[in-house]
């Protein structure tokens, strides 16, 4: 098997999770996050799944799986340990073309949910190819430690620089430039110790602005440094 990294997106998009247990409720929650319009069929719902549903942050149908059930939906997760439940929904993905992950099962994959570390825009995503579940979460826990919620912080300081530059910069190879210099200076410190001022100065220094003249401000700054992470293969 080949698997190549990509981000989908799944944004109002329809998503599909077939298992009622911790494992779907992680998943499931990972869609919400994401934006996707979520469906649980499960017959026994766990706690976690449940609580998702009486909140409305997704549909749940109390059903078994049965083959046709795929259709209308853009991804789908499998998360039941029932074999024939797993083949039969192998099958019906690849003859509709839906991406499927079949959790502990990579050769009926056609994707693998990767461990991931999120800060805000900033994804950083380790996969095994199944073959290590407990090895990609192991590295995504050194890498839990190794990036901090300021990347969160500095990925959209740095989108905002980026569309500011994109109407007052008409060079492309200019602002690549800016953008460059900017990723390198010792912004990621200053943000790391919250302090603003200094921030302030080094993206007026590159920019020709503050960070108010890009919308934010430092209750904005503690809100967006907040990060979170997600275990899965």
């Amino acid at each position: 098997m080949g698997f190549i990294p990509l981000f989908f997106d799944v944004s109002a998009r329809p998503c599909l999770v077939i298992g009622g247990g911790e494992s779907a409720a992680r998943r499931a929650r990972a869609l919400i996050e994401a934006g996707a319009s979520v469906t649980v069929m499960a017959q026994e719902p766990g706690a976690g799944i449940a609580a998702l549903a009486e909140c409305g942050a997704l549909r749940l149908l109390a059903c078994a799986y049965t083959r046709g059930a795929l259709r209308d939906y853009v991804l789908a997760y499998v998360t039941v340990p029932d074999a024939e439940v797993a083949r039969d929904a192998a099958v019906e993905a690849r003859e509709l073309g839906i991406p499927l992950n079949v959790e502990d099962r990579p050769d009926l994959c056609s994707f693998i949910a990767p461990s991931v570390v999120k800060r805000g825009d900033l994804q950083i995503a380790v996969s095994t190819g199944g073959a290590s579940p407990a090895l990609a979460k192991l590295l995504r826990e050194e890498l839990d430690l190794r990036f901090g919620p300021e990347y969160g912080f500095l990925a959209q300081i740095l989108a905002a620089a980026r569309r500011r530059l994109r109407r007052s910069e008409p060079d492309a190879a200019m602002r690549a430039q800016i953008l460059d210099t900017l990723v390198r200076s010792e912004l990621r410190e200053h943000l790391r110790a919250r302090n603003y001022d200094a921030a302030e100065q080094i993206v007026a220094l590159h920019l020709g602005c503050g960070l108010s003249e890009l919308g934010f401000d430092q209750t904005r700054s503690a809100a967006a440094a907040m990060g979170d992470v997600y275990d899965p293969e």
